[in-house]
């Protein structure tokens, strides 16, 4: 008959009542005849009281001290008022004086790693000698790197993101669809993807849901998205790189211009944006405690800049690169600062790609040969999401995997998907891990991927 109060929901308001609460043992302290206990949920704690008294006995309060760090606990007692702000706890106004304990899951005493330690901000642990953990250390331990504070808010945030992406565009009247991860050919044309053995033959792991996008898209859904694994083969043991990432994709027919798309796209991000920042500020602070940073900054229309002037900017500030050069990571970052400077803003999108730098399938431009009618969209310097107009004329098509040096064969499937009348399209995909690490100013991608997959980690 036990009622569970959640510890976010014991303020002041809950004062002088009787509550049960099920919690982590996150630290203990015995001091004489009381001990101070710190129960934890999620990012959420409170100081709990066991002293000797009408409700609890000496044996009970070293029962309490001994109980292992991390062991699961119900916990009877009564809220009280603090008589100053509790620092260490988010529950600061309010105590729990302990009346009966109950251990629920004991864990083992020695942890493979310290929570306390987790949380503290490196440049901290460095100026005082104190421990700081390393993010192999964390990677081997993930569950319990995960139960940290800092882990909590990045997911609880990260969970907010999908959430987000899948109402604003269903809003928007967009269809949600889910798409084959096991298929028969290499979805983008390249080498790097997974071969798996499938029966007597052999299949690959999907590098992007594309394909199948498109093919609703000729099918008349007119717009569509999903949210699912990618995979990727690429031995890149970079801060942004994973070998399986979720993916936020978008594909839609236009009417008159693929801009229509793009406009789609960049509001439906900073949708995503604005809902970040009214409903999740108790994580963002949470992560700002652990690694500081500034808040991240949109416009609204978001900035849209052509190539070319992305390279006059960097050619100003003294980088040499041809017109139809591709960005080097270092200049992406490079030009993500100049525009913050010169715009202000973090979010942007780069349009009008040279068309060599571009994959077989997108657009030429018609204006201009050279260039193509194709996207990327940047969050701090750092590129999320890649898009394009696609080639929906079969026979141009052809012509353009030829030029590519792309074995037809290989394609045939998807270059025949647009031989039965196939709209104008366009659309992108979106790294969800890396938004989640550029819109919280994280420094690796691992902090924002629950159980990360790179060249070195395929555990746990």
């Amino acid at each position: 008959d036990r009622v569970l109060i959640r510890i976010k929901d014991l303020t002041l308001e809950k004062a002088d009542e009787v509550v049960w609460v099920r919690g982590r043992i996150h630290t203990s302290r015995a001091k004489g005849k009381q001990c101070f206990l710190v129960l934890r949920q999620q990012q959420f704690n409170i100081q709990a009281l066991v002293a000797v008294g009408q409700h609890a006995s000496k044996q009970m309060v070293k029962f309490a001290a001994n109980i292992n760090k991390e062991s699961i606990v119900d916990v009877e007692g009564v809220v009280r008022k603090a008589y100053q702000k509790i620092g260490g706890c988010t529950q600061q106004d309010v105590e729990l004086h302990v009346q009966r304990i109950y251990v629920i899951s004991l864990a083992e005493p020695r942890l493979p790693l310290q929570l306390d330690d987790a949380v503290r901000p490196e440049v901290e642990g460095e100026e005082d000698g104190r421990a700081t953990v390393n993010q192999d250390t964390r990677l081997d331990n993930r569950v319990i790197d995960l139960r940290t504070s800092t882990s909590q808010a990045i997911f609880c945030l990260q969970s907010g993101i999908c959430q987000l992406f899948r109402d604003t565009l269903i809003r928007k009247g967009f269809v949600e669809i889910q798409t084959p991860k096991i298929i028969s050919a290499a979805s983008e044309g390249g080498a790097n993807v997974f071969t798996v053995s499938y029966f007597k033959s052999s299949a690959y792991l999907a590098q992007s849901p594309q394909l199948y996008k498109q093919m609703c898209i000729c099918a008349d859904f007119e717009k569509v998205f999903c949210v699912g694994p990618v995979f990727r083969a690429e031995d890149s043991n970079t801060h942004r790189h994973l070998t399986e990432f979720v993916g936020l994709d978008i594909e839609m027919a236009f009417n008159y211009h693929y801009h229509e798309v793009v406009d789609e796209i960049a509001d439906t991000l900073v949708q995503i944006f604005k809902g970040l920042q009214e409903r999740f500020q108790t994580e963002i602070q949470t992560v700002n405690k652990q690694f500081p940073c500034e808040p991240f900054k949109f416009l609204e229309p978001t900035l849209r800049l052509e190539y070319r002037e992305a390279v006059a900017m960097l050619r100003e500030a003294g980088v040499e690169m041809g017109d139809e050069e591709d960005l080097s990571t270092p200049n992406e970052k490079l030009l993500g600062r100049l525009v913050k400077e010169k715009y202000d803003t973090d979010f942007y999108i780069l349009d009008k790609y040279p068309l060599a730098v571009r994959p077989f399938y997108t657009m030429p431009d018609p204006v201009n040969p050279k260039n193509s009618n194709s996207y990327d969209m940047f969050m701090r310097g750092e590129e999320i999401l890649s898009g394009a107009q696609r080639i929906h004329d079969p026979q141009l098509l052809t012509e353009r995997a030829k030029h590519h040096g792309i074995d037809l064969e290989k394609i045939k499937a998807y270059i025949d998907s647009f031989r039965f009348g196939a709209p104008p399209h366009a659309g992108g995909g979106i790294g969800l891990e890396r938004v989640t690490m550029l819109y919280l100013g994280l420094h690796n991608v691992r902090q924002t991927s629950m159980f990360p997959r790179d060249p070195k980690r395929l555990t746990p």
